[in-house]
């Protein structure tokens, strides 16, 4: 299996990313079982934000079908709609939705608009040095560091009274402007508002956290999944005054937590020709128990089965039910 993670480097199997308290699975989500044998080359490009769970739901999809040849490139999800358009990837890995003009432009070259499927749920987090006194932050007070709306910022206007921060500037760091990353947090954040020019861009989430994780006056931005211990996670309230609440799976299905949002996967879906074998096995796969339990362990939320449902329809699939008490069941990964 070959997996290509773009200019940073794939954190698969060394424990770098946590989970941040306990995450459920629903019962409802079977074990993956092969319906049919298959082989040959996938692709996926975009997200770098999902380039780790990308590369581990190929790694268990080559398990169970060692003839797959897979490559995963993370350059950013505004890499994954031009890929997907030119045939050059089955799937884009997104970790915002296909823009208006995005989809516009694949439905006058098919004639339909690309399928979107919904397969984690992701908090954005906003991060500062582990040793920094801050504990939470609004969404405005998000605008006014990170934003043109005003200029720098000091720590002590944000209520830190510890000398060390008071009348410090805070350093600034964050993603390019080809992640889905960037473009949401702009969004959401900065209510569309520019950033300011002194933010220190990052190829990829990982280097965001190892900036701040060096800096102590740092704050910065990425998804939960990349928290190490050497950085903070702050509390986010949608405005000042408001309780602020941790980035959680109950708070991200509440919708409590500000920055929380869909990670998702696109393909190319013809209804009229159907679903090729070897991409509809990679669908199950990510909507299947070993899936979720992949999206799990790299720091995000799992599905609803709802969604799983709902999303596997979209491209001809069922949702697998659970096997009836007294039929014998079938190893996962297995030939049905």
């Amino acid at each position: 299996m070959k997996i290509i993670i773009g200019r940073i480097v794939a954190v698969l199997s060394v424990g770098l990313l946590l989970a941040v308290g306990p995450v459920k699975i629903d019962p409802k989500f079977q074990p993956y079982v092969s319906e049919q044998r298959v082989a040959g080359d996938l692709r996926t490009a975009g997200s770098d934000t999902l380039s780790n769970v990308v590369g581990l739901w190929a790694q268990q999809l080559n398990k169970a079908h060692p003839g797959v040849r897979i490559q995963v490139e993370a350059k950013g999800s505004s890499t994954g709609p031009t890929a997907l358009m030119e045939g050059q990837a089955q799937f884009a890995a997104m970790s915002r939705a296909f823009k208006s003009k995005e989809v516009d432009e694949f439905v006058k070259k098919f004639g339909f608009e690309p399928t979107r499927l919904r397969v984690a749920i992701d908090c954005l987090a906003v991060y500062v040095h582990k040793d920094c006194p801050l504990e939470e932050i609004s969404v405005p007070q998000i605008r006014r560091v990170f934003s043109v709306d005003s200029g720098d910022v000091t720590w002590g206007e944000l209520g830190v009274s510890d000398p060390r921060w008071r009348d410090r500037p805070i350093s600034l760091y964050g993603r390019n402007s080809a992640s889905g990353t960037y473009a949401f947090f702009k969004e959401v954040g900065l209510s569309g508002a520019d950033f300011k020019p002194t933010v220190k861009e990052a190829p990829g989430s990982a280097g965001v956290i190892q900036s701040v994780a060096s800096d102590p006056l740092g704050m910065g931005y990425s998804g939960i999944g990349f928290r190490t211990p050497d950085v903070k996670v702050l509390r986010l309230a949608f405005d000042e005054g408001e309780e602020a609440v941790e980035a959680s799976q109950e708070s991200a299905n509440a919708g409590t937590y500000p920055l929380a949002r869909n990670l998702y996967i696109y393909l190319n879906y013809d209804r009229a020709a159907g679903l090729d074998p070897l991409r509809a096995e990679f669908v199950r796969l990510v909507y299947s128990r070993d899936g979720q339990e992949s999206t799990v362990k790299d720091g995000f939320y799992p599905v609803s089965p709802k969604v799983a449902v709902d999303d596997l329809a979209k491209v001809g699939l069922k949702f697998p039910e659970p096997p009836q008490p007294g039929t014998p069941a079938t190893a996962p990964g297995s030939g049905g």
